[in-house]
Order: C-alpha cells, then structure tokens, then sequence
C-alpha cells in the first residue's frame, strides 16, 4: 500500500496542543516546542550548571553595562518555544515577564551542549537569530570550544569567534570584557 501523506495540523492547533497537553514531566525536565516538534529534555547535569553558574558569575561582576542572567526563561522566536540554558539581559528585564515572552531586551542566549548537542548547533542558534536576538553563546562541550554568534540577519547570525576552552574569548559592547573560558574545562 502506498504511503500517504497528509498535512500536520496547523500552527495554532499546534500551540494550543503545547500549552494544553499535560506532560506531567518529572521535576528537572523540560518541555520545548522547536520547530513544529515537542521536545522533552532531562535536568542537566552538574558540570552543565557548574558552567552556567560560572559564565554568569562573570557577566554580572565584569560587564561594562549592568547585566545580569536567569536560567530557564521561556522565549518565543520565529522556529517555536525555546528554554535556553540561561538568558542575559539589562537588571531587571525580567521582572513581571510571563513564563514564556516575547525577545525583547534580551541582549544573549547561552547553550550549554548535553544531551543533544546538534539541536543547539543549528535549530536553537537559528531561532535565536530570527527573534532578532543580538548575541548567541554556545558552550560546545563535545567540541571543547566556545563560540559566540553575533549580528542576527536572514535567519542566522552573520559573525561568529570561536575559540577552544582555556583561550580567551572577547565579548563585545554592552559586555565589553574578556571571557575565561578555561571555567569550561
């Protein structure tokens, strides 16, 4: 018998289906919706918040600007609903925010790479891109190297400086610092 094709449901229905279904998910995990799929992620572990905790340490005590960042942050962008490993953004942004919102203010996302590295490489870095989000950093721990994305435009960030962890990595304005990446090794 042939195989037969037939349309998926719609956005919309797709949305009401994410935010309605009750996943009952363990404490730690959780849910996102990339790119018309429902994706379930376990809670990290330690060596992964070990790395965010350090990466935050030094944005809040070294940026020129007074930045700091929280973990899980729901954002909508153009490819789905993403949790990053933590958002940056000016003191307070985050104040009165709904559990999922728009981009706005956010001035970086951080990805932490774990159990499915490939999905922070491209989808999240894209969707990141399209919702106009100024800076990416992406922790590759397969990789042993940071890479930080830069001037989002047609759907991907246009720049990127990678470096391997122990080498310093400059973050422009409004961090205007060196970043230790050796906290990664």
């Amino acid at each position: 018998m042939p195989a037969i094709e037939r349309p998926g449901p719609g956005e919309d229905e797709l949305l009401a289906a994410f935010f309605n279904v009750d996943l009952s998910l363990p404490e730690g995990y959780r849910a996102e919706l990339i790119e018309g799929e429902i994706v379930v992620s376990p809670p990290p572990d330690g060596d992964h918040e070990d790395a965010i905790g350090r990466l935050l340490r030094q944005v809040a005590r070294q940026s020129t600007a007074e930045l700091y960042g929280v973990g899980t942050k729901g954002i909508v962008t153009p490819l789905g609903h993403f949790i990053p490993d933590a958002t940056i953004g000016p003191v307070g942004l985050f104040r009165g925010m709904e559990s999922w919102s728009e981009p706005d203010g956010i001035v970086m996302t951080v990805e932490v790479t774990s159990t499915h590295p490939n999905r922070d490489r491209d989808q999240k870095r894209r969707g990141y891109a399209a919702a106009g989000i100024p800076f990416y950093l992406l922790v590759d721990r397969s990789k042993g190297e940071v890479t930080l994305f830069s001037d989002p435009g047609d759907g991907d960030y246009r720049q990127d400086a990678r470096v391997p962890f122990g080498k310093p990595l400059d973050l422009p304005t409004p961090f205007g610092f060196t970043l230790d990446t050796s906290i990664f090794t």
